[in-house]
């Protein structure tokens, strides 16, 4: 029986005793596990690098949830991203967004700088991808929506590009999570999420995962990277992330409320310039939005009048909002963005980057509207 996403996060992470009988899944912190008088392992474990129970269950969960044939979770969201173009054979070729996060972006340019080439480029205009794809181009990197522009991205079409050139199409869905979007569903090849964002939630635990629709011979390389590499979650990591993960459909569903409402409030205010969120009608790509997403997250970006300086007097005077990095907690976040992308940033000077947290709205409204005023 085919269940629904509400279902799997709740049930498919639970892993039964039958000696304790616990419905709350326990944490298996033991780091080397009992071989067989044969040199085997029946229990289905050999070191924790290699496997633990917590990180099955936390893998097994999201392969479910995002329609996949396998995932593998990672002790950070950067970290995940990186052994996909670890994977890469040297002197690949890699199109990227020109609006991508900021750390993936430092990656290419610092780390593999020597060993990929890269464009970053208007993933947008589906129009001018196939331009830049050379005879060593072996991936398409994209991320929708975007941080922190809010960028949407039409995977369908990208991934029929994907296919026409034989390349690998990864996604970074961190803003849209598991429950609103489905990248594996819609062509893509990997999908990539920061699992300290929504998946995790409450702020605490420090994760990332990929998810993959074949078992093929990059997939087996990432696997490889992430078990011989070793950079993998905790035991209690993949717990907490398991645990949290069981609310995730309902609070998604608050923070899609949440920031719309902000949104939309927003979009009318006289200090504000401009307002990127694709759940308006006003968005450039909202037709595509409302096509590949089940909702519209909880992330808005927003000019504010005045520069840079007016930026700062904002997110300094709020109250309930954090002024914080990071995002997908219970908790509003608020960020001048450029100052924490660096001088080599392209984000806007004036923008706010806002993660609608799950307070009640009338109380981020009327929080935002006193350090606007």
């Amino acid at each position: 029986m085919d269940n629904r996403t509400e279902t799997i996060a709740i049930h498919a992470g639970n892993l039964y005793q039958p000696s304790t009988h616990d419905i709350t899944p326990p944490i298996n912190l033991s780091t080397t596990f009992l071989r067989n008088e044969d040199g085997g392992y029946s229990g289905g474990h050999m070191y924790s690098r290699i496997s633990n129970p917590n990180r099955n269950a936390l893998e097994h969960t999201l392969t479910l949830l995002e329609g996949g044939q396998e995932a593998c979770a990672f002790s950070s969201g950067n970290t995940a991203g990186m052994s996909i173009f670890q994977a890469l054979p040297p002197g690949s070729h890699v199109i990227a967004p020109d609006d991508m996060y900021w750390g993936f972006k430092k990656q290419l340019q610092t780390i593999f700088n020597h060993i990929l080439e890269f464009d970053f480029i208007d993933m947008t205009v589906i129009e001018n991808i196939s331009g830049f794809i050379k005879k060593n181009t072996a991936l398409i990197w994209i991320e929708t929506p975007s941080n922190p522009l809010l960028k949407v991205t039409d995977i369908v079409a990208v991934s029929e590009i994907a296919r026409q050139y034989q390349l690998i199409l990864a996604c970074d869905s961190t803003f849209a999570s598991p429950c609103l979007q489905q990248p594996i569903t819609l062509g893509a090849d990997i999908v990539m999420h920061s699992s300290t964002k929504y998946i995790g939630g409450h702020s605490d635990v420090l994760g990332g995962v990929l998810i993959t629709a074949k078992k093929n011979a990059c997939w087996e390389k990432i696997r490889n990277i992430q078990q011989t590499g070793g950079a993998v979650p905790s035991p209690f990591d993949c717990y907490l992330l398991s645990r949290s993960i069981k609310t995730l459909p309902y609070r998604m569903k608050g923070h899609n409320e949440n920031a719309i409402a902000l949104a939309n409030y927003l979009e009318d205010h006289p200090a504000i310039e401009r307002v990127y969120y694709p759940g308006l009608e006003s968005h450039p790509q909202y037709k595509i939005a409302r096509k590949q997403m089940k909702g519209f997250g909880g992330m808005l970006s927003v000019l504010v009048k005045g520069g840079a300086d007016e930026a700062h007097k904002v997110v300094n005077k709020v109250h309930l909002f954090a002024q914080a990095t990071s995002l997908g907690g219970v908790e509003s976040l608020i960020e001048h963005r450029y100052s924490v992308e660096g001088p080599d940033s392209k984000t806007p000077q004036n923008l706010i980057r806002i993660s609608a947290g799950l307070e009640h709205i009338d109380d981020l409204i009327a929080d935002i509207d006193q350090a606007l005023n």
